[in-house]
């Protein structure tokens, strides 16, 4: 259970990591991309702010304003109406050209004499900083009656340095979440396109763990099976010592009869119903021994299996087929009929001291993927009901090939299922 969880964690955990990163990345894009927009805001609207309160035009028509008004009794509209002809122009043309939203200059008491709307014209701020009019520069983000807004405050000096009035320069925090807005617009493309990369990548990775996993869960299925099959040859060993002994002990005793019914009763032979004409001369007697031996075993299987044997004269010369080729012919034909072939035809011809020969049946085939696996110990396409282990018999197929200056391969049949075919050097 726990390596389970701790597999999932190693498949998940790219994809999260490449997530959260490329979240982290983004919100902090946008951050240092929303602190850019309100620092360049702060400057633009304190730099119209403090050129504006300069001009001599503005200075001049605020100290003509002084004397419409007193802090008794407010500066009105009407009061205001020469100041605010001259400077409404310049408030709007510089408001306009600096991208702000509003320009107002006042007079000492706060009161508008420019404003965007002209109803607010001759009234006094709500925001009217005392400290601005005496003197300080104010910059951040207040509610008029506009809605919240950044705005910097400057006040506007006489000839001789005194506060006369101020001037307002401001942005609504609408305006400046538009301009966010725009830049996640122009981000966003880019965050896609990382994330597709990401995504992509963190896949690939996660592919190449998840394939490490698979080839780490066939190898550890292998060594399982290979200590099962261990087990079983050990335990099938030390059985099949006992059986010859007490094969030993009834022809010790001239018991032949009692012994070949007790070879047949462990070993589940019976005679072939039709031996057929392809039985082994005489001069070979373990080929002789082993056909209707074969022949029996396939037919309980539900299989028929045909020997075609053509070896010459160079045998005469010391050569013979033993155990190691009779175990090649009878693994092959075993493996045919439980492979599902209902025919088996088994071919044994001599080339001097080679043996060659082929074993064709008209089974379902090899398919081609696995044409380089199938001598491999401990592989095979049909369920093991034994628990004992299956895939053996090819691969001691192969060994005694090998271990005999042979090879052995595998195709089609033209009886339409696999045809394994192989060559060996002949026993002395």
């Amino acid at each position: 259970m726990r390596a389970s969880a701790a597999r999932l964690v190693l498949l998940v955990l790219p994809s999260v990591v490449t997530l959260a990163a490329l979240s982290a990345s983004v919100a902090i894009s946008l951050a240092a991309q929303e602190r850019t927009i309100r620092e360049a805001t702060t400057e633009r609207v304190l730099e119209v702010a403090s050129s504006l309160a300069d001009l001599p035009e503005v200075r001049e028509a605020v100290a003509g304003a002084m004397s419409a008004g007193s802090p008794s009794v407010l500066a009105d509209a009407a009061d205001l109406a020469p100041a605010t002809a001259i400077l409404q122009p310049i408030a709007e043309l510089v408001g306009e050209a600096a991208g702000v939203y509003y320009v107002v200059i006042t007079d000492d008491e706060g009161v508008r004499i420019t404003h965007p709307l002209a109803s607010e014209r001759g009234v006094q701020v709500e925001t009217a900083n005392a400290s601005v009019l005496a003197g300080e520069t104010f910059v951040g983000t207040e509610v008029g009656a506009s809605g919240p807004s950044l705005r910097a405050k400057v006040p506007v000096r006489g000839a001789d340095g005194t506060p006369i009035g101020m001037v307002a320069v401001g942005v609504l925090e609408s305006q400046i979440a538009g301009e966010l807005d725009e830049a996640v617009g122009a981000l966003l493309p880019w965050a896609i396109g990382a994330l597709v990369v990401a995504t992509l990548a963190s896949s690939i990775l996660t592919a190449a763990v998840e394939r490490r996993f698979r080839r780490l869960d066939v190898i550890a299925a292998e060594h399982a099976q290979m200590r099962r099959t261990a087990t079983a040859l050990r335990e099938q060993s030390h059985e099949f010592s006992t059986r010859l002994h007490v094969i030993h002990g009834l022809l010790s005793r001239g018991d032949t009869d009692e012994a070949r019914g007790y070879i047949e009763e462990i070993a589940s032979v019976r005679r072939p119903v039709d031996p057929g004409g392809d039985e082994a001369g005489d001069d070979q007697p373990v080929l002789a021994a082993m056909i209707p031996t074969v022949r029996a075993e396939l037919q309980e299987i539900g299989a028929r299996v045909r020997f075609d044997l053509d070896l010459g004269r160079g045998f005469d010369r010391g050569f013979d087929i033993d155990e190691g080729v009779v175990s090649v012919v009878s693994n092959l034909c075993r493996n045919a009929a439980e492979a599902g072939a209902a025919n088996v035809v088994c071919s044994l011809r001599n080339h001097g001291s080679r043996i060659v020969g082929s074993v064709d049946d008209d089974g379902p085939g090899v398919e081609p993927r696995v044409a380089r696996r199938i001598f491999a110990a401990g592989y095979s396409s049909k369920t093991d009901t034994t628990g004992l282990g299956r895939g053996l018999g090819l691969d001691v197929v192969r060994r005694i090939v090998t271990a005999r200056s042979g090879s052995v391969e595998v195709g089609r049949s033209p009886l339409g299922g696999a045809r394994f075919a192989f060559e060996l050097e002949a026993a002395r």
